[in-house]
């Protein structure tokens, strides 16, 4: 019974995570600690096994999906690898300052985290600029659909936020896509499509990192990894193709909507 509701688990977690770029950590950490309140079949998942097998589990989800996304050339991996330069220090940083969070305080911080996230999607913004057969000056110029979308990426800003993308990523084993897509979006001016695909390259990284560092520490449940990586790896395939039928704005709703109700979930369960 833990095995396939683990094989469900992972293939939710991994269908949304591609769908939207997150990386499925901000569905697998709740779903697991919500498990370990309710039966105890999932008394081995604490905060720190469960920010674990997210991370491990992520390494499969966003490498099937970058896959399917680069296929379809959908993938900025310059833009990509310049955010990578902090979120990999700070995904050390965050694995290792994991082992000293509480399980009440993990609750209500992952809440917030998510709360406010959200909220960064309801700021009245510009759309990104749609230029045909442009010739103007950017930092980067990315073709999709018989378009050219450019895009300014100050480098120190860029910087800084992805090495705070590292440390949440490592902290709470949520892949930084739940932060990095917005940014990518809001700061930046990526279309959401190209946010989701190219934050699901950086998680490829991002996640062997942190998980790495949570495997020396010894927080990994070997045994129970497994039975995610499956549904990891078809979910991830399946929401980068189902990304391609969306729209990007009923794409940026979903996201809206998927961490409101998880961090109103988390915030509860860390008050009570």
């Amino acid at each position: 019974m833990v095995f396939l509701i683990c094989i469900i688990i992972g293939i939710l977690t991994a269908f949304i995570g591609s769908l939207i770029g997150l990386g499925g950590g901000v569905i697998l950490v709740p779903s697991l600690l919500l498990l370990h309140e309710l039966s105890s079949d999932f008394s081995w998942a604490t905060p720190q096994a469960i920010v674990g097998i997210s991370l491990i589990t992520m390494i499969f989800t966003s490498l099937s999906s970058s896959i399917s996304y680069f296929k379809k050339g959908r993938v900025d991996y310059k833009a990509g690898l310049l955010f990578l330069f902090g979120s990999i220090p700070g995904s050390m940083f965050g694995s290792w300052l994991n082992q000293f969070i509480e399980t009440d305080a993990f609750l209500l911080y992952f809440g917030i985290l998510t709360i406010l996230i959200s909220m960064l999607f309801f700021i009245k913004r510009n759309p990104p600029a749609i230029l045909q057969n442009s010739t103007g000056k950017s930092i980067r110029t990315f073709h999709l659909d018989g378009k050219t979308y450019r895009y300014t990426i100050n480098k120190w800003l860029a910087f800084f936020l992805s090495l705070l993308v590292g440390i949440l990523s490592g902290l709470f084993g949520i892949g930084g896509g739940s932060i990095m897509v917005p940014a990518m979006i809001l700061l930046f001016g990526f279309p959401v499509h190209i946010a989701a695909a190219t934050s699901m390259f950086m998680i490829v990284f991002v996640s062997i990192i942190g998980a790495s560092t949570h495997i020396t520490l010894g927080h990994i449940e070997w045994e129970y990894v497994l039975f995610f990586l499956p549904g990891a790896w078809i979910g991830g395939k399946l929401g980068a193709k189902t990304n391609q039928l969306l729209k990007g704005n009923t794409l940026e709703w979903i996201l809206r909507i998927i961490l409101v109700v998880i961090g109103i979930r988390m915030i509860w369960n860390g008050l009570t």
